[in-house]
């Protein structure tokens, strides 16, 4: 990474505490109480000012709006996810089954230590910050819960990142356009007639059936989808039987789809029923389809993807196109509301998001901290110039060859 300086005078190793504080106590989705109170000492002791909106978990602070312009929000979420660490680090989690393996903790506090940076630098700020700290991504709710309470109310355009951990540090994974997927799933219940395994002609084979229905949706990808565009279809479970002399009445399967563009999803979508409907009824059986409708996908905006591109390269790091992630993320639901860029920051991690050995080096903070400081004061120039940002060749963005996880 680059012998960079921060361009604010912000307490670096504090701000490594807060994130091993919260990677030594995480809490899952909507269940982030003690989360929420802490990042809202943190900020209090600062002197930024919490807004105070109808969250059960997660927060709300502002800085700015000392000068009359734009708001424009920056996002981290605040969950942890239900896996059982295995790092050995000596701040590994003290929770039992409850582990930071998605580097939601490095997420919130490069997010508290950039509205520090933000706050020593407030007179300047021509609009309004608004801080999100936002419950249950994991879950993907807690988008539509900061949405529903007037959170985004009045704000023109929306950043947040995801640590990457396969970028180097100093390196910031920024594409306009498509960038992670829409995360769909679905449960098929397949109907047939219990039997006697020794006498299967008495009976109608719900294994049979959903055999075959696994081996057809493959073709929905192969066959239905330009080879231009992507999509992904995975069943995941199976479940069907009680002994092995009976032939069941019923099968489960379960699974997930992901595309990059919402009308591949519709396509998908409605093909996958199609296909589910007709080879139950080939087979003599019926299926019934429940889905699980997840985030769509994060589609970034050209003009703000520009203006990330001109604050990594004043911030001296490094802007590289990166390969889109078939991981779902609700930060995508902010941005069917407003203009919003989600970014990678290289965090040059050892395993990948989920993992229970998932890390990712600290030196991320400071970087992170100064992309976004920069970031905030140019979209609020920006928004209130209403002026188009241009991207220089100097600042153009190299291709990453780095793979997705």
């Amino acid at each position: 990474m680059p012998n960079h300086v921060l361009s604010t005078d912000i307490d670096i190793q504090r701000i490594m505490e807060i994130r091993r504080h919260l990677h030594r106590y995480p809490e899952l989705s909507n269940e982030e109480f003690e989360t929420t109170q802490l990042i809202r000492g943190w900020l209090e002791e600062a002197g930024i000012r919490v807004a105070e909106y109808p969250l059960a978990t997660g927060i709300i602070a502002e800085v700015g709006g000392l000068q009359e312009g734009p708001i424009i929000a920056l996002r981290a979420d605040i969950d942890a996810l239900p896996v059982q660490e295995e790092t050995g680090l000596p701040y590994a989690s003290a929770i039992p089954g409850k582990m930071h393996a998605c580097g939601h903790d490095f997420h919130t506090a490069a997010l508290i230590g950039t509205a520090y940076a933000l706050k020593q630098r407030e007179r300047e700020l021509r609009g309004t910050v608004r801080l999100i700290f936002q419950p249950a991504e994991e879950k993907a709710k807690g988008a539509r819960q900061v949405i529903d309470s007037g959170a985004l109310q009045d704000v023109q355009a929306i950043f947040g990142m995801h640590n990457k951990p396969d970028l180097p540090v100093g390196t910031i994974g920024i594409k306009e356009g498509p960038l992670m997927a829409a995360a769909d799933g679905f449960v098929v219940e397949v109907a047939g007639k219990g039997s006697h395994a020794a006498v299967p002609e008495s009976g109608l084979d719900p294994i049979v059936a959903a055999s075959n229905i696994i081996t057809a949706l493959q073709s929905i990808v192969s066959r239905n989808v330009s080879p231009l565009k992507s999509a992904v279809i995975s069943v995941t479970k199976l479940h069907s039987g009680t002994a092995w002399n009976v032939i069941p009445d019923k099968a489960l399967l379960e699974g997930t789809i992901r595309t990059f563009d919402n009308d591949v999803r519709q396509q998908v979508l409605e093909r996958f029923n199609q296909v589910v409907e007709g080879v139950a009824a080939a087979f003599g059986t019926t299926a019934a389809v429940r889905w699980i409708e997840g985030p769509p996908p994060v589609h970034n905006d050209r003009r703000l993807a520009e203006l990330g591109y001109v604050a990594a390269a004043e911030a001296g790091y490094e802007a590289v196109i990166p390969v889109p992630s078939p991981a779902g993320e609700d930060f995508a639901v902010y941005q069917r509301e407003v203009p919003g860029l989600f970014v990678f920051m290289g965090t040059a991690g050892t395993q990948e998001w989920h993992h229970p050995a998932f890390d990712l080096d600290e030196r991320a903070i400071p970087v992170s901290i100064e992309f976004f400081t920069r970031l905030a004061e140019r979209a609020l120039g920006h928004y209130r110039s209403g002026g188009e940002t241009s991207l220089s060749p100097s600042v153009s963005p190299s291709s990453s060859p780095s793979p997705s996880p």
